[in-house]
């Protein structure tokens, strides 16, 4: 989240509603338009409700979304570091091979996967590394009762990195669907414009500004907080970043020192296939 262009579009907001509040006070009769205060409270009473059961809801989806790819990142991030641990019991052929494609696979998560997540496109391609793995694997035929249990915790590995993955994703794109946003914007405007019927010329001006700029100020933020619960990997203050696999990243690249070389690896540092 941008916290200066947060603050800036709710002043802004909250500023125009202000304004119009005092204008339309300046025509409106003493003690306001609605002849019934109690009726009037309770019809408001019934849209406020409306709005914040709704609003409770979409912000429980956003979060729910928002806490499950964060989740899955740092799941995704842990089972690699496992898979390395795991190619070390597999054929010596393909340990070597394995432990580097896995680092490749870290650093085209960190360098490049969460571009395209920030952009939004991460959910139209597959990381490369994870075929090249399921390739290498394919090479092998496991001996021993060792090589063989390595063999079966690889797949089960595997398959709980991509289950990482997809949850790691699926914020990527917005999880709330255009009927929903456009439902609590029309609701917001209606608040907006009934708020403008208590307009009432003998109430001091302070009051009613402050009446009308702290309700807009609050639908305000509780909508821009929903959109960036809806979409977390943008740049700002709060955003899902790699730091699990960067941390699963360095714990590899030590181990590599160890168990294998890196000038073997297949590829950059940005995890891009090396020609």
């Amino acid at each position: 989240m941008n916290v200066a262009l947060t603050v800036a579009i709710t002043a802004g907001a909250s500023a125009v509603a202000i304004a119009a509040m005092l204008l339309v006070r300046r025509r409106a009769p003493d003690g306001g338009y609605f002849h019934d205060g109690d009726r009037a409270a309770g019809v408001f009473g019934v849209l406020a409700t409306g709005f914040s059961v709704l609003l409770g809801f979409v912000v429980f989806l956003a979060f729910e979304s928002y806490d499950e790819s964060r989740a899955g990142a740092e799941t995704e991030a842990v089972v690699i570091g496992q898979q390395f641990q795991t190619a070390q019991h597999l054929p010596i052929e393909v340990r070597d091979i394995l432990g580097g494609e896995l680092v490749c696979y870290a650093r085209s998560v960190v360098y490049e996967e969460w571009d395209q997540m920030e952009a939004g496109t991460a959910g139209d391609t597959l990381n490369p590394w994870g075929i090249a793995m399921f390739k290498t694997l394919s090479t092998i035929e496991p001996e021993g009762a060792s090589e063989e249990i390595a063999y079966g915790k690889w797949l089960d590995q595997a398959s709980d990195r991509e289950a990482g993955r997809i949850d790691r994703i699926h914020a990527a794109e917005g999880v709330i669907p255009g009927p929903l946003w456009l439902i609590l914007i029309v609701i917001a405007i209606l608040i907006f414009v009934y708020m403008l019927f208590f307009a009432d010329s003998g109430e001091r001006a302070m009051v009613q500004a402050l009446m009308m700029g702290t309700v807009v100020t609050v639908m305000v933020l509780m909508l821009l907080i929903i959109g960036f619960l809806n979409d977390p990997y943008h740049a700002g203050f709060g955003r899902l970043g790699p730091r699990a696999m960067e941390r699963t990243l360095v714990i590899l690249e030590q181990e590599m020192t160890v168990t294998g070389d890196h000038a073997n690896l297949p590829c950059d540092g940005t995890g891009s296939a090396s020609n």
